[in-house]
């Protein structure tokens, strides 16, 4: 009778989640191919006009994803309050960061983030208690020490979401030490990539996992220019397969944590209006929140600062 109660009780608990989750989202998730409803005029033997429900894919943009915000994992404004703390250790050839800035800001994200060194551990740790996510961005040269790792860990085995970001040898030198001491796997390589993938599937390994939640309003992505392969390894779910078919994104979705590695951090700031990079940076950043782990509370500011949703940098 207690296992049954408990049963009861978890059920309500996850059917609150849910309804509270649908708050947030735009009610497509985890759908590739966007269909809404419209009606059209069917007349009958009688000569009877009768309006019929139909679904029609709804209006592409010029890469052939869904066009508008309304298609993204989460509403405009969903996140209001939540900081994203960035490592960006990497920031040659203009990359600025100031459009994906502009892109999270839409879901409501502020970015705190510290340009080409990371702070002292101290500071650090005591930056990401005010936080919702880590994103590390990796130079050629290893930033981040022990204890470093050690506060990365601490918050990620919280439950507070993470994003690896490398790319072609030798820029994984920070994204290998973290990947290796907490999934136990690393990104190699330098393969040529600058396509536009479709959906990965039975015809094509090519391409972006369908129907998930980072993969919503989403039928074709940039994979980057040059690019790393994240390496194989049963703590991690294949995201973006690459136009030569390794694996440029994986995903940890494990014990209420989320993480995200990606072999392919020039999709960031070259060719950025090509396919998809807007909105799958803003579905990633959505599906990081973990959500369904800590709920209401993430849409809630958890700092007094009242320019939380500011960008600020160091």
């Amino acid at each position: 009778m207690r296992n049954k109660s408990v049963l009861l009780s978890l059920g309500i608990i996850l059917l609150i989640s849910l309804n509270s989750f649908a708050q947030y989202n735009n009610g497509v998730v985890g759908k590739n191919k966007i269909y809404e409803t419209t009606y059209m005029d069917s007349i009958d033997e009688n000569g009877v006009n009768h309006k019929i429900e139909v679904e029609v894919e709804v209006e592409p943009d010029s890469w052939g994803n869904a066009n508008g915000n309304q298609y993204d994992l989460a509403v405009d404004g969903a996140f209001e309050g939540n900081t994203i703390v960035v490592l960006h250790l990497y920031t040659g050839e203009g990359f600025d960061f100031k459009l994906h800035e502009a892109a999270l800001k839409e879901k409501g994200f502020g970015v705190y983030r510290y340009i080409d060194y990371p702070p002292d551990a101290q500071e650090l740790e005591t930056v990401l208690e005010k936080s919702c996510q880590l994103w590390i961005i990796s130079g050629d040269t290893r930033k981040l020490n022990n204890e470093h790792l050690k506060v990365i860990k601490d918050y990620f085995d919280s439950g507070k979401g993470l994003y690896i970001w490398g790319d072609n040898d030798p820029f994984y030198a920070d994204a290998n030490f973290v990947a290796e001491a907490l999934f136990g796997t690393k990104m190699l390589g330098n393969t040529r990539g600058d396509q536009v993938v479709g959906l990965s599937g039975e015809k094509q390994k090519s391409g972006l996992i369908q129907n998930h939640m980072i993969s919503t309003g989403l039928q074709y992505i940039y994979e980057g220019i040059t690019i790393a392969t994240i390496q194989n390894n049963q703590n991690l779910c294949p995201l973006i397969y690459g136009s030569d078919k390794n694996v440029v994104a994986a995903i940890y979705e494990k014990d209420g944590k989320r993480a995200i590695l990606d072999g392919g951090f020039t999709r960031l700031f070259c060719n950025w209006d090509t396919a998809g990079t807007g909105r799958y940076v803003k579905n990633a950043a959505a599906w990081l929140v973990n959500y369904e782990k800590f709920g209401d509370s993430v849409l809630i500011s958890d700092t007094n600062d009242s320019n939380s949703n500011q960008a600020v940098t160091y």
